[in-house]
């Protein structure tokens, strides 16, 4: 169960709970879960009772208790518990399930995983100045709602720039509006496009614009530029890159992807937990330099597996990303938050290369391709998918070589 689908299964169960007459209240539109914070219960938590409690005319540790029962008894959710004045703390059933099936939606989705319809009902009308920050933040702003199900239509006070066009930047009409419309207000850049172009081109430039929160002033130095591993936005490009690398050395080496089973033999458990004696080659006994870039030798040695246990925890953070990913992209839309995608996008690339560097998904040297090769490609592809269609969204390209 992915968050969204948590977060539908919590809006059935107050939808239940109205139609039984159980909660007298009007249903929202949405129910926000998130993870849980350090040191609280569950692997998701939920206010929604909080917020009900005062239209429901009921304490919130009743609206708590009346939706705990609800959601309980619906698949995927192994526990419900109340905690502090009435939030709902979620224990899912079958996690590693639950990871195939996340791992399972980026591959049939592709670069649309995280796209949804959650805002179809809403024909939304932006506008901004004549700014090329406003305007590459506006256009990023179209994809992310668009990519949610909403219409959306954008003006700019005066004409377009001619140069904004070669950033990608489409503007519907142009001149003040006959009534107010949603402001989109960035802290300008205090650069042209051109100038921008010129000095960064058009992938490092909408980065540069994107990336820091609207409010705050975009960094549009030469770092922008720079081919290592303090630049964000190479470091996001190459861990895209290194996961379509590591598809084109599989393919020669004449294996695929191939998502972990639930409930897999211990023999055959990914992400570097197989049986020694059976597979002693198959755990992680080398490390790649940094991006991946040669072998050093890794002193752990291969270790045995103690059960069905389905992955590695060096897998852990990638893959709560990437089950993340399709709320990052709606709050983004919502928020008209552009800086957020990019973020996530960078938390990606970073736990991409802590699990890649962890448990290469290749074998090396004379290794055999083993279960647990394929089911690391398979995280490492689903990575790829998510920093391209990310990248996509933002209007910058990934390229598949750096």
């Amino acid at each position: 169960m992915t968050p969204a689908d948590l977060s539908r299964t919590v809006l059935h169960a107050v939808r239940r709970a109205v139609d039984e007459d159980a909660l007298r209240v009007p249903v929202p539109a949405r129910v926000r879960v998130e993870r849980t914070r350090p040191g609280g219960s569950g692997d998701y938590a939920c206010a929604v009772a909080l917020q009900l409690a005062g239209p429901a005319a009921l304490p919130a540790l009743e609206v708590a208790r009346i939706l705990r029962e609800r959601v309980a008894a619906e698949p995927g959710v192994g526990r419900v518990e109340i905690t502090g004045p009435g939030f709902l703390s979620f224990t899912l059933d079958a996690p590693a399930d639950g990871d195939r099936a996340v791992l399972d939606a980026v591959r049939e989705q592709g670069l649309a995983y995280g796209h949804g319809d959650a805002l179809r009902d809403q024909v939304l009308q932006f506008h901004h100045a004549r700014e090329v920050r406003a305007a590459v933040t506006a256009h990023a702003v179209r994809r992310l709602v668009i990519s949610q199900g909403a219409r959306v239509r954008i003006s700019c006070e005066e004409a377009s720039d001619p140069d904004w066009a070669r950033l990608g930047v489409v503007v519907d009409a142009h001149g003040t509006p006959p009534v107010p419309l949603t402001g989109i207000r960035p802290v300008p850049a205090g650069a042209a496009a051109g100038e921008l172009l010129e000095r960064l081109g058009p992938d490092a430039a909408r980065w540069g614009l994107l990336r820091p929160a609207g409010h705050d002033r975009a960094a549009l130095g030469p770092e922008l530029l720079v081919q290592g591993e303090a630049n964000p936005l190479f470091r996001v490009r190459y861990a895209h890159a290194r996961a379509r690398a590591l598809t084109r050395g599989a393919a020669l080496l004449g294996f695929t992807a191939e998502h972990a089973p639930y409930a897999e033999p211990a023999e055959h458990a990914p992400y570097g937990q197989v049986h020694a004696e059976s597979a002693p080659h198959a755990a992680c006994s080398e490390r790649p330099g940094p991006y991946g870039e040669g072998l050093a030798p890794y002193a752990e040695p291969a270790r045995h597996a103690e059960g069905p246990a389905l992955y590695d925890s060096a897998a852990r953070p990638l893959l709560d990303l990437i089950a993340d990913h399709p709320g990052v992209l709606l709050a983004g839309a919502r928020h008209r938050a552009p800086d957020r995608v990019a973020r996530q996008l960078e938390a990606v690339a970073h736990a991409f290369f802590d699990f890649h560097d962890s448990c290469p998904p290749l074998p090396a040297g004379d290794e055999k391709p083993s279960a647990a090769h394929r089911a690391r490609l398979a995280l490492a592809e689903a990575a790829g998918t998510v920093l391209a269609g990310g990248l996509s969204l933002l209007g910058i390209r990934a390229p598949e070589h750096l």
